[in-house]
């Protein structure tokens, strides 16, 4: 018997039918196949938006690089999106940022500094066939020599102001809408598993209904019953 399942039907009962027919909606868009890598954001307002895009577009990991600055949200602009998204913080190695990028490589994706370079490529022209890590830097400095020196491709949004770059949380919406948009175009697979679906449904149930523990407790006393 699946459980998980048979315990996203009974958690289902406790919402409404709009919102559960939303997290199906939702589901059917996110992926994998494009992650977020943020390294050393200090601005809160900056975070939160990135972290609402990342939702609004259908990003579903989001990793968190916390050298020197701690991460941290402002509620009122990251409007819930949290609450929808696995985030993965680094935080505990001499050097966090390396240990992202080797977990992420060992995961099969390309490392993508969004940062100009010789070898640099517009948005519109990064080819997102195989699964990519887009990585932005601290808003003062920008991505580090770290990334630098092991990203696998370069990439740039093309700019024809005065001004020299995007503020973080607009060149990470820009980037995340270029390539979701290629992607939905595309033959590519990009949308997660059906059992990945399962797990983020039952996450976000879990989420959504007030005292969720003692209905999970009275659920799993009634399976018992019908296994004795």
């Amino acid at each position: 018997m699946n459980f998980n399942k048979e315990l996203v039907n009974y958690l289902s009962q406790f919402v409404s039918e709009t919102r559960r027919t939303k997290f199906d909606e939702v589901l059917n868009f996110r992926t994998r196949h494009i992650t977020i890598v943020l390294e050393d954001l200090y601005q809160p307002h900056n975070a939160s938006a990135v972290l609402r895009s990342c939702d609004i577009f259908g990003i579903q990991d989001i990793h968190i690089i916390e050298n020197k600055n701690a991460y941290t949200v402002n509620k009122d602009i990251a409007m819930g999106a949290p609450k929808w998204l696995n985030l993965h913080k680094y935080r505990n190695s001499e050097n966090n940022t390396l240990e992202a990028i080797k977990k992420l490589k060992a995961k099969g994706y390309k490392i993508v500094a969004t940062s100009p370079n010789k070898n640099d490529v517009t948005i519109e022209n990064l080819s997102v066939e195989k699964p990519l890590a887009l990585f932005f830097g601290t808003e003062l400095t920008g991505i580090s020599e770290t990334v630098l020196e092991h990203a696998d491709e370069f990439v740039k949004i093309p700019m024809f102001g005065f001004t020299e770059s995007f503020n973080i949380s607009v060149s990470a919406a820009l980037c995340i809408h270029a390539l979701t948009s290629k992607l939905h175009k595309s033959e590519i697979d990009w949308h997660i598993s059906s059992a990945e679906k399962e797990e983020l449904l039952l996450t976000w149930l879990r989420k959504s209904i007030r005292k969720v523990e003692l209905i999970e407790k009275d659920f799993f006393e009634k399976q018992k019953e019908m296994l004795s």
